[in-house]
């Protein structure tokens, strides 16, 4: 072969090598990734996907029926599609820390105001049993305290001397009828009101008759005057105890969940400082004022010493019931933007992933998250910003995926 056709060779190859050179440089990068061989057969794809979103999987390659290019191989070594690696260089000058998710229950405490009143469970009504006049009392002001068994008023009822004779003129058979006749006028005497002194004292008292404190108390309510009359069944006071008083305490709306009946509380008043009183949720009223969007509580307070009396203003600190557990992360771990949030989970090999979350309740600097994580991963809480815009750069967090994609079929 003479020296001019080993030239033409030279040139004519190195032609065919510059042109097949430009036509690779000119197709797109997905399709050059899409048509490299596999280094070996064992390793084998998990999925493909399409770079413009890789979220959504497919289990053999083609063309994307997203974009107009090919699907792209994920090989498990690779890098994960929508993270970020940071060197450990780069994690210690940016002074990035991190934080274990933990599983556990918010603790959603909430402090509000109330006003104690009576307990009126300890309320006791003084009636008269019968028609007649009030010949003295005992009592003359309102908000006395009285002791059980304490006379408290002294009434004229002529209607009771008829009950009071047959009582006493039975009382002097011997007969077995004659006495069972004396017993139901006793009870009798008994349902007027009288007690076993007053019954014993009828030969003396006529027909008068002293009502008596049924418990211990304050009276809260006086409703009649010497000489007036009364008829049957009219309120003469009203008696309180003062073991035990009720705080009407108005709760928003947004902090009622988990306060029920049962709930333990804390109260304070600026009379006493330094003390607490303990008490109880006893009722969530079923009402809620349409104008300050509150709900009522009942709350029971201890008050055995007298120190809590009504009209006082108290402060309480209510801890509701435990609820659901979920994976807590810390407050400085959350990137929010709107109505969207997400965290920046640390994965192996110095990795870090974007993920979409949605929150719950927050408190003592931790906040729920109800959808996004399961608990034991690690979230960054220091630097995530940077890491953040990076990802924003790589287009990551636009394709957050919202669940897992199952496997998809290519459309041709």
């Amino acid at each position: 072969m003479n020296r001019t056709a080993i030239t033409l060779a030279i040139v004519l190859g190195l032609g065919i090598a510059v042109a097949t050179g430009y036509w690779l440089g000119s197709q797109p990068r997905a399709q050059q990734i899409a048509h490299a061989p596999v280094a070996t057969d064992s390793k084998r794809p998990l999925y493909w996907y399409d770079p413009m979103k890789p979220e959504t999987h497919f289990d053999k390659p083609g063309k994307s029926p997203f974009m107009d290019m090919q699907l792209v191989p994920k090989y498990a070594d690779a890098e994960a599609a929508g993270s970020v690696r940071v060197d450990a260089a780069t994690m210690q000058d940016l002074g990035m820390r991190t934080a274990l998710v933990e599983t556990g229950v918010i603790t959603r405490g909430a402090h509000v105001p109330g006003t104690i009143g009576w307990d009126l469970r300890e309320a006791r009504v003084v009636s008269a049993r019968a028609d007649g006049v009030i010949d003295r009392l005992y009592v003359r002001a309102p908000f006395e305290r009285v002791m059980a068994g304490q006379p408290l008023a002294e009434l004229i009822a002529p209607e009771w001397n008829a009950a009071a004779q047959e009582y006493l003129a039975l009382g002097q058979a011997e007969s077995k009828d004659a006495r069972a006749l004396h017993a139901a006028a006793s009870d009798r005497l008994r349902a007027l009101g009288m007690d076993e002194g007053q019954i014993r004292g009828l030969g003396r008292g006529g027909s008068r008759i002293v009502l008596r404190a049924p418990a211990d108390g304050v009276v809260s309510t006086l409703d009649v005057r010497e000489g007036q009359r009364v008829n049957a069944g009219m309120p003469i006071m009203t008696l309180n105890g003062s073991r035990s008083v009720w705080l009407d305490a108005a709760i928003p709306q947004g902090q009622t969940a988990g306060i029920i009946a049962g709930v333990p509380v804390k109260a304070t008043v600026s009379a006493w400082p330094g003390r607490t009183f303990d008490g109880r949720i006893e009722a969530m009223l079923p009402e809620v004022d349409a104008s300050s969007r509150t709900q009522r509580a009942r709350v029971v307070l201890d008050n055995t010493d007298g120190a809590l009396v009504p009209g006082m203003f108290a402060e309480l600190q209510l801890q509701p019931a435990a609820g659901r557990a979920y994976p807590l992360v810390p407050d400085e771990a959350l990137i929010e933007t709107g109505d969207a949030a997400r965290v920046i989970v640390a994965e192996n090999g110095g990795r870090y992933r974007p993920v979409a979350v949605r929150t719950g309740a927050s408190s003592g600097g931790k906040t729920e998250i109800l959808e996004g994580l399961k608990g034991g991963e690690r979230v960054v809480v220091s630097g995530q910003f940077l890491i953040d815009s990076e990802s924003s750069l790589n287009g990551a967090l636009d394709r957050l995926p919202q669940a897992d994609s199952k496997a998809q079929e290519p459309q041709p």
